[in-house]
């Protein structure tokens, strides 16, 4: 799949092609509704099918001290849209002079446009343009005198409710990763940088790879069961703690996966790590022997359960 620069011009041979438009942070069920319609759409006539996405969230554009909330990097969402059978992805990157666009200036200029675009697909509660006065409605009217055929798709619901990026945050907040898995239609994944840590862990037969969380969203701080994606395709089976660490000064938040049966160095590699599921909170321990008991005891019961 290719990658497009939403601010450039489109090549030739993505011109005339199906577009999902959305910011697919997540990118669940709802989400995966929308973007297969473009794609079965684009199938059919025979032309590309794309996603049109942006980059920052506009929400950390209007309010910058926003708390992380991120659900998936962009590199993760481009990996998703790929298994999904989309040919190219457009990221317009959402700044002041994007925000201050207007929403017939959006389609004119960008759908119409630099896209030429000739059928878009949204989720029923799109908006879009300066102020949100862009709607699903606008769309169609508009699309009519541009050439292209617009769609919006009604929400997925899952157990009574519709399913969204708000209800899956929620649920990773508070540690219902088999939840929020079910409506992402798999775990909740952290992809990061392996970096050095202070190496406590190895002097007491738990070498961890520590990642950074960057602007991810926050999950409930604690001990998880956890798979990591290596970049060659291996998969590994493990326990992390997710926190501040509070048996160590000073505080620091991290991600640290010990993988089990494994020795190598990941150090400076691109590790995805899965939170399958949530064991307990942190909790601050009398030493390094209490510490330990509990992290045998936590292993134990992570194997069990990636076992099953």
């Amino acid at each position: 799949m290719e990658r497009l620069d939403g601010g450039s011009a489109i090549p030739a041979e993505w011109r005339g092609g199906i577009v999902a438009l959305g910011n697919f942070d997540g990118f669940h069920r709802g989400h995966q509704a929308v973007v297969g319609r473009a794609v079965t759409r684009a199938r059919a006539a025979g032309a590309p099918a794309i996603v049109a996405t942006f980059d920052p969230h506009p929400v950390r554009h209007f309010r910058p001290d926003t708390p992380p909330f991120r659900l998936t990097s962009l590199d993760q969402r481009a990996r998703l849209f790929a298994e999904a059978g989309v040919d190219a992805m457009i990221v317009f990157h959402f700044d002041a002079a994007l925000a201050a666009l207007s929403a017939e200036d959006f389609v004119t200029d960008r759908l119409a446009g630099a896209i030429g675009a000739k059928g878009i697909v949204t989720g029923e509660d799109y908006t879009f343009g300066h102020a949100k006065r862009g709607t699903t409605a606008m769309l169609a009217d508009m699309g009519v005198a541009h050439g292209f055929a617009a769609e919006a798709v009604a929400p997925v619901t899952l157990d009574g409710a519709p399913v969204s990026s708000t209800r899956i945050r929620a649920m990773l907040r508070g540690g219902d990763m088999r939840g929020a898995a079910r409506l992402l239609t798999r775990p909740y994944r952290i992809e990061g940088m392996v970096q050095h840590g202070d190496k406590v862990g190895r002097t007491i037969g738990y070498p961890t790879a520590n990642l950074d969380l960057g602007r991810y969203l926050r999950p409930a701080y604690g001990i998880y069961a956890v798979r990591g994606r290596l970049a060659d395709g291996r998969v590994l089976a493990g326990a992390a703690n997710l926190g501040v660490r509070p048996s160590f000064d000073p505080p620091k938040e991290l991600l640290e996966p010990y993988f089990f049966d494994f020795s190598g160095d990941l150090y400076g590699q691109m590790l995805e790590v899965e939170l399958v599921e949530y064991l307990r909170p942190e909790a601050k321990f009398d030493g390094l022997d209490a510490l330990t008991a509990q992290m045998e005891a936590d292993c134990a019961r992570a194997r069990a359960i990636l076992a099953g």
